[in-house]
């Protein structure tokens, strides 16, 4: 049994750590942050553990979101309620974008377009039409990106894709990842819609999506449940999996994708799916699945882990801070005994079942500083970082098709060099969608 203890983890974050603080005030990395509340927050904290960077401006439509972020910052950083005016400011290097999904395209283009490296939560896009074209305006510019589905980033999770890659528990034949919490009965509740206390706040916030009437649950984090600004539970925590899961199983896209569920059982004014399952299959004889339980929370396996890939040798369990493989016991015989006539083979057969790999076992963490750090350093070096923009679309683009599987309800064939469904032409108008006037994909 292998393991990575956690005071071996800590000794050597502290080490990364000491080691960033050595550059000198003017060698520090110029950062805008475009959206500080919640996981801009997050994020800011990560970077804030480097001294090699150092936060010179600050956008949001909230105030005290920006007093909160100012507060933490070395120096007096500039603030602005309008992001083109922060890729403007010539102190900023690098921009980290942590704005709801449905701005991520438009700010990431004009960020790259104006010269600055970007940090672009995940996900990264609210289309794939959005996300290809993130893409090719990030390369046609030369600028470092950094997707943030920071697990890329994590020491052990590395070493598990590539035990995995490597050969480690066989062929895989299934993967799964799990969204699992139990939000009955009210969920996120359901506020009344009525007039904004501020209708340019509002306006603003809206940005590329329909001018609906307001309501708090479309604002902030409650965006989440809602199709005009997120992919609901399937994009949000779902990229991480298939991220995690294509990684490893060293794929790119899926050949199809199915899925089924709905708003089945929470008392709420969501529109995403409570109740969801999402098939999708990879070339090699791979499938991989995402189940969404969010009216129940009981454990998806038998180890309550986020994510499971099965092979023929072996499962890896992934949990948040460890993951570990479990030996499966295969027969030297072909064929297990079926007739009454066979039970002496039978015998025979059960007793030389064998474990053909070792138990496995490691610690470590996921934690968002490692991605910051390398994003940091790439904006130095010029490298590809971990998830850069290419990667960050492949794993965006698989979980949004699976939302086009569920709108659709469809069994739907996926062309993922072409970005096209083969066999739905209805589907993939779902694709993209069109932007409320005078915003463009730029």
């Amino acid at each position: 049994m292998h393991s990575t203890t956690r005071r071996s983890f800590a000794a050597g974050l502290a080490s990364a750590l000491s080691a960033s603080r050595v550059a000198g005030a003017n060698d520090r990395v110029g950062i805008g942050y475009i959206g500080v509340g919640n996981r801009g927050d997050q994020v800011h904290d990560a970077f804030l553990e480097y001294a090699d960077n150092q936060t010179v401006a600050l956008c949001d439509l909230r105030d005290d979101y920006m007093d909160h972020a100012a507060r933490k910052s070395r120096g007096a950083p500039a603030r602005y309620r309008d992001y083109r005016r922060l890729l403007d400011d010539k102190n900023v290097d690098a921009v980290v974008i942590s704005t709801p999904d449905h701005w991520h395209a438009i700010q990431t283009i004009d960020a790259c377009r104006a010269g600055k490296d970007v940090y672009v939560e995940k996900p990264l896009s609210l289309t794939v039409v959005e996300g290809r074209r993130m893409v090719a305006v990030a390369r046609e510019t030369n600028r470092v990106t950094q997707v943030g589905i920071h697990r890329r980033s994590a020491p052990f999770l590395r070493e598990a894709a590539e035990f995995v890659r490597s050969g480690g528990i066989g062929h895989v034949t299934v993967a799964k990842g799990y969204n699992i919490r139990n939000e009955w009965p009210r969920g996120i509740g359901k506020p009344a819609s009525g007039s904004p206390p501020n209708e340019e706040e509002w306006d603003r916030w809206l940005g590329p999506a329909p001018l609906v009437p307001y309501t708090p649950n479309r604002t902030y984090y409650d965006f989440r449940w809602f199709w005009h600004y997120s992919g609901g539970q399937v994009t949000n925590f779902g990229v991480h999996y298939m991220d995690m899961l294509r990684w490893s199983i060293g794929a790119e896209s899926p050949t199809a994708v199915m899925a089924m569920g709905g708003h089945y059982a929470v008392e709420d004014n969501r529109e995403v799916p409570d109740t969801a399952e999402v098939v999708w299959e990879f070339p090699g004889g791979t499938l991989m699945t995402f189940s969404q339980y969010n009216a129940n929370g009981a454990p998806g396996n038998v180890q309550g882990a986020e994510m499971e890939i099965r092979g023929t040798k072996g499962t890896l369990y992934i949990h948040g801070n460890r993951w570990e493989v479990v030996p499966e016991r295969v027969a030297d015989r072909e064929l297990f005994a079926r007739t009454p006539v066979d039970r002496a083979g039978d015998r025979l057969w059960q007793a030389s079942r064998r474990e053909v790999i070792e138990a496995k076992a490691v610690q470590g963490s996921q934690s968002t500083t490692f991605h910051a750090r390398n994003f940091l350093d790439c904006v130095r070096s010029r490298q590809t970082c971990h998830c850069d923009i290419e990667t960050g679309h492949l794993s965006t683009a698989a979980t949004l098709i699976a939302n086009v599987a569920l709108r659709t309800r469809r069994f739907l064939e996926w062309d993922g060099k072409a970005e096209r469904f083969t066999n739905h032409d209805e589907a993939n108008r779902h694709l993209h969608y069109q932007y409320r006037a005078p915003y463009t994909l730029g």
